[in-house]
């Protein structure tokens, strides 16, 4: 819903794995993926950032831990350091000069809701 739409990752990823980076770094995002993505890449997440989940209150430096067997991501920072983050927190805001991109922005809904215009207001 920050994009407008879901932002296609495929060149984050591309640089990652031309870097040589494959083995040692994952993506996790609440962009999409396509059919050419390879290695640890986690996306779709959600709520998504500019709703404010918790993938907004990530930075750098803080360890994630990822277990694919339970399809679980763990941010590893304190309770009271995400609650920190939470209070002090404010979503990006772009302009968006299409009325169209504008009508779309306000109708989606977000990722974990399908992603999809609602059809009522």
């Amino acid at each position: 819903k920050g994009g407008p739409g879901m932002q296609e990752m495929l060149t984050p990823t591309s640089l990652i794995m031309g870097m040589g980076l494959g083995d040692k770094v994952a993506l996790i995002t609440d962009g999409r993926f396509s059919g050419a993505t390879r290695g640890a890449c986690i996306g779709h997440v959600s709520p998504e950032a500019s709703e404010g989940g918790i993938i907004a209150l990530v930075k750098d430096g803080d360890k994630i831990h990822i277990n694919v067997h339970d399809g679980s991501l763990e941010l590893l920072v304190s309770y009271e350091e995400l609650e920190h983050r939470r209070v002090h927190f404010k979503p990006k805001t772009k302009e968006i000069k299409s009325k169209w991109l504008k009508r779309y922005s306000l109708l989606v809904t977000n990722a974990a809701n399908g992603a999809v215009l609602k059809t009522e207001i």
